[in-house]
């Protein structure tokens, strides 16, 4: 649990180094029973970019069915809503096992992901494929770059030179 933080080779935080150790030996059958112990607002993971004319952001959703997410947008917030149901049983129709170690946890989760000014929120997209569902918020029109014609004209002779 905590072997993959960062360790201490340097004497003076030897003691730190042990307490890391201890920690993993105390927590070593500990595991994350529902969506709950999992941080709040961290779940799912997500991707959020930018182009010059819209917003991406990437969920990761593995597992989940689309119809069990909610996405809606507020503010200039993004608001993903959802569940994630674990089967009771195995592919085969089997009960499955009293598992002694469970990573892969379920429940109800929300997340907030804040996001820029200028974005049409009539014209968002939502698209799910292979467990990343890819929401495509584009930037309202007059925020967009645009490429500015140049015009040339005829040299003026003046007294300047």
């Amino acid at each position: 649990m905590f072997g993959d933080l960062w360790r201490f080779d340097v004497p003076q935080f030897r003691e730190l180094d042990w307490m890391r150790q201890m920690m993993d030996e105390l927590f070593q059958d500990v595991a994350a029973s529902d969506i709950r112990s999992v941080p709040h607002g961290t779940f799912p993971m997500v991707n959020v970019g930018t182009t010059a004319d819209a917003v991406r952001v990437y969920v990761f959703a593995p597992g989940i069915d689309p119809k069990d997410l909610d996405v809606s947008i507020q503010d200039n917030v993004l608001i993903l809503s959802g569940k994630r149901e674990l089967p009771v049983k195995s592919a085969e129709g089997d009960q499955w096992p009293a598992f002694y170690r469970r990573e892969r946890v379920g429940g109800e989760f929300s997340r907030a992901i804040a996001l820029p000014d200028g974005l049409n929120s009539e014209a968002v997209e939502a698209r799910a494929r292979n467990g990343v569902l890819e929401i495509n918020l584009p930037k309202r029109e007059e925020l967009q770059p645009r490429k500015i014609k140049i015009k040339a004209t005829k040299r003026e002779v003046n007294s300047h030179g």
